[in-house]
Order: C-alpha cells, then sequence, then structure tokens
C-alpha cells in the first residue's frame, strides 16, 4: 500500500534495495506507478491483453503472501467481468482461484506464456479460492496515464443511475438487463446539455452494450474529456442516439441506489404537500413535491425502500408538486396496474415501481 508516500523502498529479487519514486496513484482502482533509477537495465515482464482471458485457462499468481518472498501459486480463471464486490469504483475484476493471501496484492497474474494478464488485488476473506486481479488493460490505461500526467483524468457524462429490475422494465418498455435507467440528470452536465433526461433507459455507449451502472461508468471512464461518446437510449419505447460531448469527472457526485422488489402489498404511505420548514428538515433543495410523513410497518412501500421524509416527484412519469396533484395521478391507475415513482431522497432520485392492492 502506497498511501500518502511519496518515496518507498523496492527489494529485488536479487535483494537488492532501491529507492523509488511515486510517480502517481489511482484510488478509484488502487493502483499507483512508482519509478525506480538504477545503473543497470532491469528484467521486466510483459503486459498481455486481457481480452483474451477466458474463464477455465490456467494463471500463476506471484506475490510475498505472509512475508513468503517470490511465492508462486497455480489456479485457474474462475470468472471474469466481476463487479459489485465493493473493492474500488471501478470494477470489473479476473476471478482465480490460484490462492493470493496477505501480502499477494500488487502482484502480477501471468497466463502460460508469461504475459501479466492482471495484477493481484484483493481476495474474500471468508472464502478458499476465490481472489481477484485488475485486468491488465485496465492497469495499462491507468498506468499510462500516471506516467504522461501525474493522474487518471475520466470522462464524466453527468447522471444518476440505477440497474432495471423486472417491474421497472417493464415500464419503461424494455427487456430486463437492457441498458440502465437514468434517475437523475445534473444541470449544465454533459447529458443534460446533450438532451438525456430522467426517465431514459441506456442501452449503449459508442456501440459497446449496457447491462450495469457498473459498466456503463467504465465504458464513460475510459473515454477522454473533451471526446463526443455516441449514447442510445430508450426513452417512451423509441430508440434515440446522442451525441455527448464529455467533461471531467467530478469527484462529488455519487449515483443513487435501488433497492430491490420484494413484495405485493398495499401502499402503506401518508402523504403531505412539501413547506419550506419541511424541506429544510429533510435536506431538500425543492420548492414543490409530495413528502411522505408516515410508512406503514410491513407495507409494500417500506418492503421497496421507501421512508419517511422521501419527496414524491412524478407518478407515471407525471410531475406531482401537490397531494392533489398526486391522488389524481394514482386514482388514475387501474386495478392490477403498477405505480411508478420518482423519488428524491437528500438530494439523490431513484425510481420505484409499486403494486397496490385491490382498492
Amino acid at each position: 500500500m502506497v498511501g500518502e508516500a511519496t518515496e518507498v523502498e523496492v527489494r529485488l529479487s536479487d535483494q537488492t534495495k532501491l529507492f523509488a519514486q511515486v510517480i502517481g496513484k489511482d484510488p478509484d482502482t488502487d493502483l499507483a506507478v512508482l519509478k525506480v533509477t538504477t545503473d543497470h537495465p532491469l528484467p521486466a515482464a510483459r503486459f498481455g491483453d486481457s481480452t483474451g482471458v477466458k474463464v477455465g485457462q490456467w494463471v500463476l499468481a506471484v506475490g510475498n503472501p505472509f512475508g513468503l518472498d517470490r511465492t508462486v501459486t497455480l489456479g485457474v480463471v474462475s470468472g471474469i467481468g466481476r463487479e459489485n464486490i465493493n473493492l474500488s469504483r471501478y470494477e470489473n475484476f479476473i476471478q482465480t482461484d490460484a490462492s493470493i493471501n496477505p501480502g499477494n496484492s500488487g502482484g502480477p497474474l501471468f497466463n502460460l506464456r508469461g504475459d501479466v494478464i492482471g495484477i493481484n488485488t484483493a481476495i474474500i476473506n471468508f472464502a478458499q479460492g476465490i481472489g481477484f486481479a485488475i485486468p491488465s488493460n485496465m492497469a495499462t490505461q491507468v498506468m499510462n496515464q500516471l506516467i504522461s500526467k501525474g493522474k487518471v483524468v475520466r470522462a464524466w457524462l453527468g447522471v444518476g443511475l440505477q440497474p432495471l429490475t423486472p417491474d421497472l422494465a417493464n415500464k419503461f418498455g424494455v427487456d430486463e438487463n437492457e441498458g440502465v435507467l437514468v434517475n437523475e440528470v445534473f444541470e449544465r452536465d454533459p447529458a443534460a446539455l446533450a438532451g438525456i433526461k430522467p426517465g431514459d433507459v441506456i442501452t449503449k455507449v459508442d456501440g459497446a452494450l449496457v447491462d450495469t451502472p457498473n459498466k456503463l461508468s467504465r465504458l464513460v471512464a475510459a473515454l477522454d474529456p473533451g471526446s463526443t461518446a455516441r449514447v442510445e437510449v430508450v426513452r417512451d419505447s423509441k430508440r434515440l442516439t446522442l451525441n455527448v460531448a464529455l467533461s471531467e469527472r467530478r469527484d462529488t457526485v455519487v449515483a443513487a441506489s435501488l433497492p430491490q422488489s420484494k413484495t405485493d402489498l398495499k401502499l402503506g404511505i401518508d402523504v403531505q404537500d412539501l413547506t419550506a420548514g419541511l424541506a429544510e428538515k429533510f435536506r431538500l433543495n425543492e420548492s414543490r413535491g409530495v413528502l411522505i410523513s408516515k410508512v406503514e410497518a410491513s407495507s409494500l412501500a417500506q418492503a421497496e425502500g421507501l421512508r419517511e421524509g422521501d419527496l414524491i416527484k412524478e407518478v407515471n412519469r407525471v410531475d406531482t408538486g401537490t397531494v392533489g396533484e398526486f391522488t389524481v395521478a394514482v386514482s388514475k391507475v387501474k386495478r392490477g396496474d403498477t405505480i411508478l415513482l420518482r423519488v428524491l431522497r437528500e438530494g439523490r432520485a431513484f425510481y420505484v415501481v409499486l403494486k397496490p392492492a385491490d382498492r
């Protein structure tokens, strides 16, 4: 771990010790680049193409587990494209059962040709044979930027995202896992300027399929700020292609997440008009909307993750600024139909589908 160090000691296999300068580090992928100065050439491993990695192929992990220098373990690739491990912002890990222990992090993952196809990064402590490596292509991209710029610059779209549940996919006229749902568009950011709207489902970026928020984040982050991306969206069951001029990523924005649908019960919420005092209490920078004042225990709303202080902004894609408008919108829902709500919570937006009981 480099941490805040600007200089570290590097020990080679022949016990030679060198001091290395930290050229740059990228917390989002947990990678850093070190530079050593020596009076003779040093051997170097080749970086391979991680796009060619296949599940089941043999790999070698090299590291320093528990202080045991130059330990080599053998295994296979157990999975590729692993994400939602909550280890870093951009996750696309190679999973392997080659033994990776504390001290292996930062070591290479080789294929049998001797090419580095990954950088070992983490294990799951409570499991056996489950380790993760950063793909070599991602590591190379980060390395090149750290060397040339001293930091990693990533492109920014400017949207809040959530995955598509079956209910949401049905509401927005797409297949499950076909794209990701835009629940928020930040003003004056690239997506807003290009015409992307809340409720759009992003399905492709520059022709590459998008099936999870993490995948979209990786695709956009791999592009250069200032470049233009072709973003395909589904809006009201129609497919559109928008050209988005990307800017540099901001570090302060966090994408919203959504609880998964669990049960089919009555709605179970009390609502009231938003007042200035309530907006301040619940940290809502809004002047209109329908505030949830109570969520009944064991209700559908509670099961879907709604809670007191949530602000309902839309019902079935119709703006609802008052309880009256909310009541009218809900009254139009036919028996057996679902209700799509757009909700704000502490400045972040998300969509949720409710299945009300028969009235």
